[in-house]
């Protein structure tokens, strides 16, 4: 547990993490898109603005096969830092964990098997609604059957994500449902005034406290379907939302829909925890009595810049990194320097073929 710290509900958090040592693992990756993430500035999650919108599919790709499909080399920012995705496959492989991948509204399908909801990618909230309140109904409906079904076949049902822009539709999401949040971004210096505007620009249009017209006009369709699959998953096994900002979003929704406390955890990075732009330990403890269980993954011992930069503010979390990590970790005993030695061996197959 050296290499780990529970915030929240420490009991049950250092209970979690016993559980994942002997019990089953399995990770869904839910990618989905907002066309909020192609307002300028707003997030680095791709080489350049028309490369987004291949960042979801292609984490999903580089999961499995260990290369993308859709595109030629892994998603990373425009000066060369690695998808999260490459802490996710260290973590997957090293343990066994075995993981499947959900289409929930992504732009571009991956090129894979995958359980496809049929759901549309959501709008640009600065000009206009996400979705409508039926697709958000629909994608919390789809959200249960998936997720009732996954949790049934595991002890631990990991869900992780990747929608780029997501931490600004969660932002104002958050803050619709009536909580004062700040959020992270996947650069050091957080753009925070652009995502404040666009949220505010968003929150306008509200003119109904329910939940389901709260997310339709600020949401994304990540947030309704992933809620959906805690609420179902959370009556039947334990579930890890792994994640930073859009988890704390999900279960701010969850707590609107109903879901099981007692069964769920929150799995996040060190490096999320530790942001001083955002407040996410206290929105946790703020929406439910649960654990934010982080891990360390002591990149800033990495002989690489693309891992070493994890520790100075670039991209933090994502798909699911924070989580897998630390189920992956309880799972097979390693701490980080074992962890992160094999994040390197990793780290030098993708850019030494390069």
């Amino acid at each position: 547990m050296k290499d780990f710290e529970v915030f929240g509900n420490k009991s049950q958090g250092y209970n979690f993490v016993e559980s994942l040592k002997s019990g089953r693992s399995l990770f869904s990756f839910v990618i989905s898109y907002t066309e909020t993430c192609e307002i300028p500035g707003i997030t680095l999650a791709g080489a350049d603005i028309d490369s987004i919108k291949f960042t979801p599919p292609a984490d999903a790709e580089y999961l499995h096969y260990g290369y993308c499909k859709t595109i030629d080399k892994i998603p990373m920012t425009p000066d060369g830092k690695p998808t999260p995705g490459l802490l996710t496959k260290t973590a997957l492989e090293s343990a066994s964990i075995p993981h499947l991948t959900i289409n929930a509204g992504s732009k571009i399908p991956p090129k894979l098997p995958f359980i496809d909801t049929g759901m549309s990618s959501g709008k640009n909230i600065s000009v206009s609604d996400a979705m409508t309140d039926s697709q958000v109904s629909h994608a919390v409906d789809y959200g249960r059957i998936i997720g009732r079904s996954l949790a049934s076949l595991t002890d631990c049902l990991i869900i992780g994500e990747s929608i780029p822009g997501g931490t600004t539709t969660a932002l104002a999401v958050l803050r619709a449902l009536g909580y004062d949040a700040r959020v992270s971004s996947s650069i050091p210096k957080n753009p925070i005034e652009l995502k404040n505007k666009v949220a505010a620009s968003a929150l306008e249009r509200i003119d109904s406290d329910h939940p389901y017209s709260i997310i339709a006009k600020v949401g994304d369709p990540m947030i309704p379907f992933v809620a959906g699959m805690l609420s179902s998953a959370s009556g039947v096994s334990r579930v890890m939302l792994a994640g930073g900002t859009q988890m704390a979003a999900v279960l701010a929704f969850a707590s609107k829909i109903g879901f099981n406390e007692e069964n769920t955890v929150i799995g996040t990075s060190c490096y999320i925890i530790d942001d001083s732009s955002a407040n996410f330990v206290g929105l946790i403890k703020e929406i439910a009595d649960i654990a934010a269980i982080s891990v360390n993954p002591k990149l800033e011992d990495s002989e690489f810049p693309g891992l070493r930069a994890y520790s100075e503010g670039f991209v933090k979390e994502g798909v699911g990194a924070g989580g897998c990590m630390i189920s992956s970790m309880a799972k097979t005993g390693y701490n980080s320097a074992k962890f992160l030695e094999m994040a390197e061996k990793e780290y030098s197959r993708l850019f030494d073929s390069n």
